[in-house]
């Protein structure tokens, strides 16, 4: 394809009376950006809260641990590599884990304090990279395309890798390859604490003898839809038909295969300023009936966290907007951790209208405001939600995907 474009325009340039010095450059650089070498590094900071947490407290290094809540119907936020050895993994219930390894320690977890960390090594790679997408509060994608000409890419890669390792204390693995897919798989077996590079055209190979789990697409049920067909590992969903997978999958098929065969053409997105979601009320006639305002606040939550759950993202702040009768207008804010918790925001909203609301005069406005946005794979507040409420939370979210917002709503909104 590269070849028939080149030739194409080289017949374009020859229309031309004369082929001036300019026209040779313009070909010249053509040329250069057909033949660069598309290469991306994933990061991935290992066990991020548990590498937090004993940088806390260093007396916890090589010990079990478990983060998230004490309770039984708690789920494990994440946990240490000495626990998963139990069997232990993220989003297991709390009392389940704990029986797989009782000698782990259970921490509360600090959201607050991760989201530091997290801004520390994001403001490392930034400064640094041309082109970086934070793609979580643990992950990061860096275009490097190009570089190779001038420093060397993988050479750039492992020492921005020591660097960050150097200045925040966190253990770190990255991985390089020509796309996103790859080089998060790569990761993946690079951990932990690793790094590992896969070169142009040993994609397929690379990937034949793993698991299907490894491909970021499948989840619980799409793996077990494909081990009762046989299905096993990545060699076998390359050789297979790409049309068959469409038919089985549905329309995520074609891209399981694709990924399958090392194929990923999605762009490293340029990290930018979080932006904001908001919502706001204005009542027919003023009001003082505060339980109905905490419904409308509850209600323009959902509305707004449904919002940032179907666009992967989270929010780092909330803020809160009373207009009175007398149009005097006040607002109050509050950073939280990263979240898209409908329950955890509501709960936020209703403390910071309370703080604000002090004349007791009717209002006339309210308005909620979600900022701070960032993707984020995170979902939900593992430390705040017990797994009962998480599956519920996606149950609601999948009614409303298919059926409108409004459709299905908490009690506490009507």
């Amino acid at each position: 394809m590269k070849e028939k474009i080149k030739r194409h325009y080289l017949d374009i340039l020859f229309l031309f009376d004369t082929i001036t010095i300019s026209h040779l450059i313009h070909f010249i650089s053509f040329i250069n950006f057909w033949d660069m070498k598309t290469q991306i590094v994933h990061c991935d900071l290992d066990t991020f809260f548990v590498s937090v947490e004993r940088l806390q407290n260093s007396s916890l290094k090589d010990k079990p641990l478990l983060i998230g809540g004490h309770s039984d119907r708690a789920v494990v936020a994440s946990c240490s590599y000495e626990a998963r050895q139990f069997g232990v993994h993220s989003a297991m219930p709390m009392r389940l884990a704990r029986q797989l390894c009782p000698q782990a320690i259970v921490l509360q977890g600090d959201m607050d304090v991760y989201s530091r960390y997290s801004e520390m090594v994001t403001d490392i790679i930034i400064e640094a990279a041309p082109v970086a997408e934070k793609a979580s509060i643990d992950e990061h994608y860096l275009d490097l395309s190009g570089m190779d000409k001038f420093l060397g890419s993988w050479k750039w890669a492992t020492e921005l890798r020591q660097k960050i390792m150097k200045e925040t204390g966190l253990p770190i693995s990255l991985s390089l390859s020509s796309n996103k897919t790859v080089s998060k798989i790569a990761t993946g077996e690079a951990k932990p604490c690793g790094e590992k590079q896969i070169m142009e055209g040993l994609e397929k190979l690379f990937l034949a003898p793993l698991s299907i789990r490894k491909i970021p697409m499948i989840g619980t049920k799409t793996y077990l839809q494909l081990r009762n067909m046989g299905i096993s590992k990545i060699s076998t969903l390359q050789k297979m038909d790409r049309e068959l997978l469409c038919r089985v999958l549905g329309k995520n098929g074609g891209s399981i295969w694709e990924k399958a065969n090392g194929l990923d053409n999605t762009p490293v997105i340029p990290y930018r300023d979080p932006k904001s979601v908001s919502k706001e009320h204005t009542y027919d006639q003023d009001t003082i009936d505060i339980k109905e305002i905490h419904r409308r606040i509850a209600r323009m939550i959902d509305t707004l966290s449904f919002e940032l759950r179907t666009e992967q993202k989270l929010c780092t702040q909330i803020q809160v907007k009373i207009r009175y009768a007398n149009f005097d207008t006040c607002t109050k804010q509050m950073r939280v951790s990263y979240t898209a918790s409908e329950k955890m925001l509501t709960q936020k909203a209703i403390t910071l209208f309370d703080q604000l609301y002090s004349r007791r005069m009717r209002i006339r406005l309210i308005g909620v405001k979600l900022s701070g946005l960032m993707q984020g794979s995170v979902q939900l507040d593992l430390f705040e939600d017990t797994q009962q409420e998480t599956q519920l939370s996606i149950a609601m979210d999948q009614i409303k995907q298919r059926y409108g917002s409004q459709f299905i709503l908490r009690a506490h909104c009507l």
